[in-house]
């Protein structure tokens, strides 16, 4: 399979809110196999025990207003296009190019993948609020890692 096919499949993957997906190839005999699952028919196929009724109490924390909720369902990974050394910032003693909380715009450079002795800027394809980082700075990461997620 050429890297362009690759590149596609996992743009669908990634649009397509499946939770897990396995590629192989045997050259032998040119077979191609892929197999995609959805976390959520996993968890709703575990049986769910009725619930019991208690008695409503009342709240002590008042519920937070509509425009301080998030849906999380609908977080954006961004993966590793590359496999490298994954660094935050870009130089050792400099703050990081984002943090938890940061909102980004579409270009923004999130941090630098190190391959081949060549510096990587991976940039944000679209704007959003940087909600967690995946990666750890100085670590190894592979292709199609997830590096942050986005909001």
């Amino acid at each position: 399979m050429d890297k362009k096919k690759l590149t596609e499949i996992i743009e669908i993957f990634k649009e397509s809110g499946l939770g897990k997906m396995e590629i192989s190839e045997t050259a032998a005999d040119k077979t191609f196999t892929l197999k995609l699952e959805r976390n959520a028919e996993v968890v709703a196929a575990l049986p769910v025990p009725a619930a019991v009724s208690a008695p409503a109490k009342e709240a002590a924390v008042p519920a937070p207003a509509p425009e301080d909720i998030k849906d999380y369902n609908k977080y954006r990974d961004i993966r590793s296009p590359m496999v490298g050394i994954f660094y935050a910032a870009p130089a050792p003693d400099a703050e990081p190019f984002v943090k938890v909380g940061k909102k980004v715009k579409k270009g923004d450079t999130l941090c630098i993948i190190e391959a081949m002795k060549l510096m990587n800027d991976v940039v944000a394809e679209e704007d959003g609020e940087i909600v967690e980082i995946c990666a750890e700075n100085g670590s190894l990461v592979e292709f199609g890692q997830v590096l942050f997620k986005i909001f």
